[in-house]
């Protein structure tokens, strides 16, 4: 009986999902073709002649795997540009499955998720490298968000409703609405009727806007490039709470990076913003530029994983 309403909310949100993603693109869209059980490559003028192995990038599914495509796309090239080799962008359904492709040395270089990088560190020593700096900050939190029409106001009214996480080790999609509900005496599977996994920020939203979830957390600098680039896709949803800040998602590499690799990476990132081409590239995803971050910024997620560890 679970299964088959599962199903059946699956089809339903496959089918409202169409036309609302339509609606969601920017008028410069581009084709690319992505399917999540393969990498996506970058289109065939990209790849440089000669035999040098390409840089292989993955870019965990902050949003839908087609949207990431098109917004990274042009970093990719700059890149791979700047490095005279040519990019992969790859992608895979869940958080889980970067890290371990970076693990095992299977990827150059990733854009991870908060929790994910706090989780790699902890197991295999995932180095940060860069991390971008959006609105004068390199922080970002979680909006709890739920249909603009409903009464709803608080965590505490989502009680008994259907509620919707992005990935299991997503820190603003899965943890902190955890953390909040523990920090309640609560527990996601007993205080929601039904908990379901969207794989990505934009997806949640979606879930929310359709009514096909009642509730959902969400990263808030996903719903406010949204609200800014295309407010369409946010309208229909109200934000009902704003988390503490937390360390934003980092690009990482493996601890083995030799360490030549590491600094062309890094000057790249870091020189973004100084440069017209690539400055240009970094605005069109409201990023203003990249720092070099702290492993202490991190801590505060490792804090809310260790209190909701010691409660079980």
């Amino acid at each position: 009986m679970v299964k088959n309403r599962t199903l059946k909310l699956l089809i339903a949100f496959i089918l409202i999902s169409l036309p609302w993603l339509s609606s969601c693109r920017k008028a410069d869209e581009k084709t690319v073709v992505v399917d999540m059980k393969e990498r996506v490559q970058m289109p065939a003028d990209n790849n440089r002649a000669g035999g040098t192995q390409p840089v292989r990038i993955a870019i965990a599914a902050v949003v839908s795997p087609r949207e990431t495509a098109v917004y990274y796309d042009q970093m990719m090239k700059y890149v791979g540009k700047r490095l005279g080799r040519s990019v992969e962008l790859v992608q895979r359904k869940t958080y889980q499955e970067i890290n371990d492709m970076l693990e095992r040395r299977e990827l150059d270089l990733a854009f991870v998720c908060a929790g994910p990088y706090v989780n790699g560190h902890k197991k295999f020593g995932m180095e940060l490298l860069v991390a971008p700096m959006l609105y004068g900050k390199p922080f970002y939190q979680a909006y709890f968000i739920v249909h603009k029409d409903n009464p709803i106001n608080d965590i505490g009214e989502l009680r008994g409703k259907r509620f919707a996480f992005t990935d299991p080790d997503s820190n603003t999609g899965r943890l902190v609405p955890t953390y909040v509900l523990a920090k309640m005496g609560e527990i996601p599977e007993k205080f929601f009727k039904e908990v379901i996994f969207t794989y990505s920020h934009d997806n949640s939203i979606k879930a929310v806007s359709k009514g096909l979830a009642d509730g959902a957390s969400v990263d808030g600098l996903i719903w406010e490039y949204y609200n800014e680039k295309a407010p369409e896709c946010v309208r229909d949803t109200k934000i009902i709470y704003k988390s503490p800040l937390f360390g934003i998602p980092p690009v990482v590499v493996h601890p083995k990076t030799p360490g030549a690799v590491k600094k062309s990476l890094k000057k790249i990132f870091l020189g973004m913003h100084d440069d017209p081409e690539g400055r240009k590239i970094l605005s069109e995803i409201r990023v203003e530029k990249f720092i070099v971050p702290s492993d202490s910024s991190y801590d505060s997620v490792r804090q809310m994983q260790d209190w909701i560890e010691k409660k079980k």
